[in-house]
C-alpha cells in the first residue's frame, strides 16, 4: 500500500474539527489524526456528565468525519496535553472502538486507528486488556475494524532504547503498527528512521522532529512506512519538522515519489528558507524528471577541524546510502570550501571554477540504471551565474571596471569569473589583510597575466571609487542579515561614478534591496539577485539532469515565493 499522508487536527471544538477535516480531503490527505487530549479531560469521577458529553463529542466527531481516522489522546509525558487517568483514556478508546457508534448514531464508523504510548501500555496487565477490547488482534472475539498505533515519543533526543523500544512494540500481538517519533539530532538519525520504516515486518511510522528530522518526513513514500503527517496549516503542525500539506504534496510532489526516485537536496545552515526546493522540483516537474529536491542541513560548530570532520562523515553517508539515491546537491554556506576540499581528499572530478577559486556549491552523482556510482563531480555554478547575469542583460565585460564587496566565496568566484572575462577587478572589504589574500591565491590560479587587473582595497576607499559595475557579494540588506536596511554602497557619497553604472546585488531577499534602491534613485542600472540565483539553478538542473533548464519558470517560481514570503513578513509586522 501507498504511504498515506495523514493531517493532524487538534479537536477544540467538534464543528471545526469537522471542517478541518474536510479541508483536509479536498487537499488531498488520505486521513486525519484527531488529537483529543486538549479536549477529553477523563475527570469522570469529579465530573461525570462532562466526562459523558465529551466522550459523546468524540464519538460524533468520529461517525461524522469525512476521512478516515485516527484517535489520538497523547499523553503529557510523551508530548501532548492528556494529564488524567490512564484507565479514563483506555474507557474513552474502548468506547470509541466498539459498535456503539452504529447504535447510537446510525452510522457504523470507528476509528480506522487508535494510537497509544507503548509506556502506558505495558503499565500493567488490566489495562493492556482493556485496550484490546476496543482493537483487531489475532485473539479478538468479536468483530473489530479498529487497528492499533503503539508509538514512542522523545522531544528531546533519540532514545538510547531506540532498538530495544521497537522490538517491544512490533512483538506485541495486539500492535497494527508501530511508531516511532524522535527529535533527530543530525541528518543521520534521518536515514537510521527511514531504513526503520523500510525495514519492518509490521506497518511503520518512522519519524524525525526538528529541522534534521525534515527528510524523514518527506521521504517516507521512498522508503515505504506506513504513512507521514503534514499540517493543515504552518500554525496547525503538532511536531516541529512538520511540513503542510501544501508543501508535501504540491513542492515536494508526494505522490510522484517511489523507491527509484533520484534525491537531490540543499547542503548548508540554515537551509530553511531556501529557494532551491521550489525551483528545482518546479523543473523536475516540468520536465517529466522523476526526482525530488529536498532540504539537507549540515550544521557547522566553530572548530574547523570537527566541523569538516562531520561535513565528511555527513556527505558520504548520503552518497553511499543504498536506498536514498542521492545524486547531486546544492552546497551553500558554510560549507562551500568544505565540499572543494572533500573532492580533493576523494579525487572527484573537479571543474576549472573550483581549482581556482577553492569552493563549490554543487555535487553531481553519475550513476547506472542499478544506482551503482559511476562518477562523482564538483563544480562552482556561482562564478559563471554572475557573468549570465550581467551579459543576459546586455552588460559586456571586457575592459570594464568592476568593484566587489566582500572577500567570501561569492567575492572569490566573482572576482575570478571578471578576471577571466577580461575585466579590471577591484575587491573592496572591511579587512585589507583578508582581500589582499583572495587576490593573491586568484593571481596564482590566474597566472602572471592578471596582476595588473586584480586588486586589492580597503573597503573605506568604496566612496571614492569609480568602477563601471559593482557587486555586492556581502549579506548587508539581507532582510534575515544583520544589516537588512541598510546599503552595502555609500552612493551618495561615490562622486566619482559616472550615471553609466551597474549595480549586481547577490542578495535575493528581499527582491529590491536598499543598495538596489539606492542605485536606482541615482539613476543607476540594476541587476537583482534572483537573477544570478535563477542562473545557477539553471547550470546545477542542467549538470543533474542533461536537460535544457526552463530559466523562464525558475525566475517566475522564484519571484513568486520571494513576493509571498515579504507579504506574509509585511502582514505579520502590521
Amino acid at each position: 500500500m501507498p504511504t498515506m499522508v495523514c493531517v493532524p487536527i487538534t479537536l477544540l471544538d467538534v464543528h471545526q474539527a469537522l471542517a478541518d477535516c474536510d479541508a483536509a480531503r479536498e487537499g488531498g490527505a488520505d486521513l486525519v489524526e484527531f488529537r483529543v487530549d486538549e479536549f477529553f479531560s477523563g475527570n469522570a469521577e469529579a465530573a461525570p456528565d462532562d466526562a459523558t458529553r465529551e466522550m459523546n463529542d468524540i464519538v460524533r466527531l468520529v461517525s461524522q468525519a469525512s476521512l478516515p481516522c485516527i484517535v489520538t489522546c497523547r499523553s503529557a509525558a510523551e508530548g501532548g496535553a492528556y494529564e488524567g487517568d490512564d484507565m479514563s483514556r483506555v474507557a474513552l478508546f474502548e468506547r470509541v472502538g466498539t459498535a456503539s457508534i452504529k447504535q447510537q448514531w446510525g452510522i457504523e464508523r470507528t476509528p480506522r486507528y487508535i494510537d497509544i504510548e507503548w509506556s502506558t501500555y505495558e503499565k500493567s496487565a488490566n489495562l493492556r486488556q482493556k485496550v484490546k477490547l476496543a482493537v483487531e488482534h489475532p485473539a479478538q472475539l468479536h468483530d473489530a475494524h479498529t487497528s492499533l498505533i503503539m508509538s514512542a515519543h522523545d522531544f528531546q533526543s533519540r532514545p538510547a532504547d531506540l532498538s530495544r523500544r521497537i522490538m517491544a512494540m512490533a512483538s506485541e500481538p495486539a500492535t497494527s503498527v508501530v511508531k516511532i517519533a524522535h527529535r533527530a539530532r543530525s541528518l543521520h538519525d534521518s536515514l537510521e528512521l527511514l531504513d526503520l520504516a523500510a525495514d519492518a515486518h509490521k506497518p511503520t511510522i518512522a519519524l524525525g522532529m526538528g529541522e534534521y528530522g525534515v527528510m524523514s518526513r518527506l521521504l517516507a513514500r521512498k522508503f515505504n512506512a506506513l504513512l507521514t503527517f503534514a499540517s493543515l496549516r504552518a500554525t496547525t503542525a503538532t511536531a516541529p519538522g512538520q511540513p503542510t500539506l501544501r508543501e508535501l504534496l504540491d513542492l515536494y510532489r508526494f505522490r510522484s515519489t517511489s523507491s527509484r526516485t533520484r534525491v537531490y537536496g540543499i547542503i548548508g545552515s540554515p537551509v530553511t528558507h531556501s529557494l532551491s526546493p521550489h525551483v528545482h522540483n518546479a523543473g523536475f516537474a516540468a520536465t517529466n524528471f522523476d526526482a525530488v529536491y529536498i532540504p539537507m542541513p549540515v550544521a557547522a560548530v566553530n572548530d574547523d577541524a570537527l566541523a569538516y570532520a562531520s561535513f565528511r562523515a555527513t556527505m558520504l553517508e548520503l552518497i553511499e546510502h543504498p536506498r536514498l539515491t542521492l545524486c547531486g546537491c546544492s552546497v551553500t554556506m558554510p560549507h562551500k570550501e568544505r565540499l572543494a576540499r572533500l573532492a580533493i581528499e576523494r579525487n572527484w572530478q573537479i571543474d576549472a571554477a573550483t581549482k581556482a577559486i577553492g569552493a563549490a556549491n554543487t555535487l553531481t552523482i553519475r550513476r547506472d540504471t542499478q544506482d551503482h556510482i559511476l562518477a562523482i563531480e564538483v563544480a562552482n555554478t556561482d562564478a559563471p551565474a554572475i557573468i549570465a547575469s550581467l551579459e543576459s542583460s546586455g552588460e559586456t565585460l571586457a575592459q570594464k571596471r568592476v568593484g566587489i564587496l566582500g572577500a567570501g566565496g561569492a567575492a572569490k568566484a566573482a572576482a575570478w569569473a571578471f578576471a577571466r572575462a577580461g575585466a579590471t577587478v577591484v575587491l573592496y572589504n572591511r579587512s585589507l589583510d583578508k582581500a589582499q589574500s583572495v587576490v593573491t591565491d586568484l593571481r596564482a590560479a590566474l597566472g602572471d597575466a592578471s596582476e595588473t587587473k586584480l586588486v586589492a582595497a580597503d573597503w573605506t576607499l568604496l566612496d571614492r571609487a569609480c568602477c563601471d559595475m559593482f557587486i555586492n557579494c556581502t549579506p548587508i540588506g539581507m532582510s534575515s542579515g544583520p544589516s537588512p536596511t541598510q546599503s552595502a554602497l555609500p552612493i551618495a557619497q561615490m562622486q566619482s561614478c559616472g550615471d553609466h553604472v551597474t549595480v549586481l546585488d547577490t542578495v535575493y531577499s528581499p527582491l529590491q534591496t536598499p543598495t538596489l534602491a539606492a542605485a536606482k534613485a541615482r539613476g543607476w542600472k540594476t541587476i537583482e539577485g534572483v537573477d544570478m540565483f535563477t542562473h545557477q539553478a539553471a547550470a546545477q538542473f542542467s549538470l543533474w539532469t542533461g536537460n535544457q533548464p526552463p530559466l523562464g519558470l525558475f525566475d517566475r517560481i522564484a519571484r513568486e515565493t520571494l513576493l509571498l514570503r515579504e507579504c506574509s513578513t509585511e502582514r505579520d509586522n502590521a
